[in-house]
């Protein structure tokens, strides 16, 4: 009888074990799908340029590529509104959850960045490639922690190594909110000077599409 009792228990024991470990795995994957749907879409700061002239307008393109793989990726492209086949950034974002509840935005770049130039239009295009066409830009994650309605998170210090005009190190602070990006990117040099991006606060990119 005891036997027989030990047994059950064990059963009960580790379907309540998978049922949880399933939960967390659906539940996980709810997250980080409401997060890339928040990312998701055309953007641009033509509002924030026309108010006040030290920003430019810009255009900000993030959609999900390998959508039938596992993982949560967005391709990136950023232009000068007026410019835009002639991209000044392009990017690929993987999503993940960290095991203290936080998000982690990776950043890659792309083996051959002008051959996807406007393929946010069509995402499938990425169909035909793997992750080894990326490279990641390692330390350059954005940690982002769920705050209510929107996400805010940056990279971690100066971990995010970067050589343009003069900089030694990236910084990127970021706020998701529904149909609302904020971005504020910018280099500093060796004497943790400020030597590009922008430098009262982050561009605002309001949701086109």
């Amino acid at each position: 009888m005891k036997k027989t009792f030990l047994y059950s228990f064990a059963i009960i024991l580790c379907f309540l074990i998978s049922s949880c470990n399933s939960y967390k795995s659906t539940n996980t994957q709810d997250e980080l799908k409401a997060l890339q749907t928040l990312m998701t879409g055309s953007f641009d700061s033509s509002e924030q340029a026309s108010a006040d002239d030290s920003y430019y307008n810009i255009s900000l393109h993030m959609y999900p590529i390998w959508t039938s793989k596992d993982g949560y990726w967005l391709y990136v492209e950023q232009a000068l509104n007026s410019n835009q086949d002639k991209p000044y950034r392009q990017r690929v974002y993987q999503l993940e959850k960290l095991a203290n509840g936080k998000f982690s935005s990776k950043v890659y770049t792309l083996e051959n960045p002008k051959e996807a130039i406007g393929k946010w239009k069509t995402p499938a295009y990425f169909d035909q490639f793997d992750v080894s066409m990326l490279k990641e830009r390692e330390g350059c994650a954005v940690i982002l922690e769920k705050k209510g309605a929107y996400y805010s998170g940056s990279t971690n210090e100066k971990d995010c190594k970067s050589t343009m005009r003069g900089a030694s190190y990236a910084t990127s602070e970021v706020t998701i909110k529904p149909n609302v990006i904020e971005s504020w990117d910018r280099g500093f040099n060796a004497k943790d000077e400020h030597v590009w991006g922008a430098e009262k606060a982050g561009y605002v990119f309001k949701r086109l599409k």
